[in-house]
């Protein structure tokens, strides 16, 4: 997998600041900084004719203190994906351009909401933003004893096996963000996950095994959490996302609280 750190909408340049096996890093060489909602980044790579798209995992805390961003980059024959895993090195240059509409950021006189994520794959890394930054706004809650005041969160989470389950715990984070299992323990009572496998073939370790579903995520387990005070964050395959968005229609729940985004 690989990561990246980036600020400012529009195109930029930046010189790659760390890189291993499990990330890389980018920083802007801008100074200026805004918080950003982001949720992708193109990949423009010297010498690569194809552009890469990306989604971010990073929290917006992140940019907005250390003008960083990180990506995670399944490692593919795709060229800018092939090029990040086989050639970036320190201090390699990319430009990037940054957007996307995926994402949560309520302002502090909003709704409190609850959240439901449902990921499937590298579907995760959105998702895994949205958490990370929901995660920062309950510790701006408690710290300050004002803010936005988020409900409770609940991911479901599907791969084909739990080595195929990015950011449950065990991974390297290069910028020293929270994931998935850490978070679920350091809000027990606000956050909570169900992490799917469909084709697991080795025991299952005992640190998981409490999170472990067998099986694909069922229709019964999301509608039990439709509510009108919950949002529906869906990523993954074209099918799974057609799928539950369409149950949740389904369902009742009103189009604006059903936001998806597909990865090919």
């Amino acid at each position: 997998m690989g990561c990246a750190a980036v600020v400012i909408p529009g195109l930029l340049r930046g010189p790659v600041g760390a890189i291993c096996t499990q990330a890389a890093l980018l920083r802007s060489t801008r100074s200026a900084v805004r918080h950003l909602s982001l949720t992708r980044v193109d990949f423009f790579i010297p010498g690569v004719s194809v552009v890469g798209g990306f989604s971010i995992c990073s929290g917006p805390r992140l940019l907005e203190h250390e003008r960083m961003i990180e990506l995670a980059v399944k490692y593919t024959n795709h060229p800018p994906a092939l090029w990040i895993h086989n050639q970036c090195t320190l201090d390699s240059e990319v430009a990037v351009r940054v957007g996307g509409e995926f994402f949560f950021d309520p302002q502090p006189a909003d709704a409190s909401r609850n959240l439901v994520l449902i990921a499937g794959g590298v579907g995760i890394n959105p998702l895994l933003s949205i958490l990370r930054h929901s995660a920062d706004l309950l510790r701006e809650r408690a710290n300050k004893g004002s803010g936005y005041d988020i409900g409770k969160i609940k991911l479901f989470y599907s791969a084909k096996n739990t080595s195929e389950l990015l950011f449950k715990c065990d991974q390297i984070c290069l910028t020293f963000q929270k994931n998935i299992l850490d978070l679920v323990n350091e809000f027990p009572e606000k956050i909570a996950c169900s992490l799917h496998v469909t084709k697991q073939t080795t025991q299952i370790g005992a640190a998981l095994k409490p999170y472990i579903t067998e099986g694909r995520i069922m229709e019964q387990e999301i509608r039990d959490h439709i509510s009108k005070e919950t949002l529906f964050y869906i990523c993954g395959p074209p099918p799974m996302t057609d799928f539950f968005s369409k149950q949740l229609e389904n369902s009742h729940v009103p189009k604006e609280h059903i936001c998806f985004e597909k990865w090919w």
